[in-house]
């Protein structure tokens, strides 16, 4: 799973494709609409998919390894509404990933991943077959 073209950009909903870096800024193209945008470095802060891990009790795990979990037990365990409550978000989260550190990882931080998985999920842009060839 390529997650390092995919990025959250602080102001803007959703996750936008990486098109092209410039030195001021990124172009990025909206996934719904195809259009595509020139976002500066000064106003926005780019964060990229594959960058992301959430904290374990040993280390840390890769956010396409939590996806690729989260893929794998959804026809037992559904994904959850990320408006639930912060209890039935951890409870769900500790079944896809048990080891996480629950003093560092917050509930924002496992809706946003939740956020995430449906966003990619929704427009099939996970791919995990490229996972199973590496």
């Amino acid at each position: 799973m390529k997650l390092d073209k995919y990025i959250a950009i602080s102001g803007f909903s959703g996750l936008h494709e990486l098109i092209n870096t410039r030195n001021n800024g990124l172009i990025v193209k909206d996934p719904d609409t195809g259009k595509s945008r020139f976002v500066s470095t000064r106003k926005h802060q780019f964060t990229p998919l594959a960058t992301v891990a959430i904290y374990t009790y040993d280390d840390a795990t890769e956010l396409k390894v939590i996806f690729k979990k989260m893929h794998d037990l959804s026809s037992e365990l559904p994904v959850i509404d990320p408006k639930k409550s912060g209890d039935e978000i951890k409870e769900y989260f500790e079944k896809i990933l048990p080891d996480f550190d629950k003093e560092r990882v917050h509930v924002s931080d496992i809706k946003k991943v939740i956020k995430w998985y449906n966003f990619l999920n929704d427009r099939n842009l996970l791919d995990f077959s490229s996972d199973e060839e590496e």
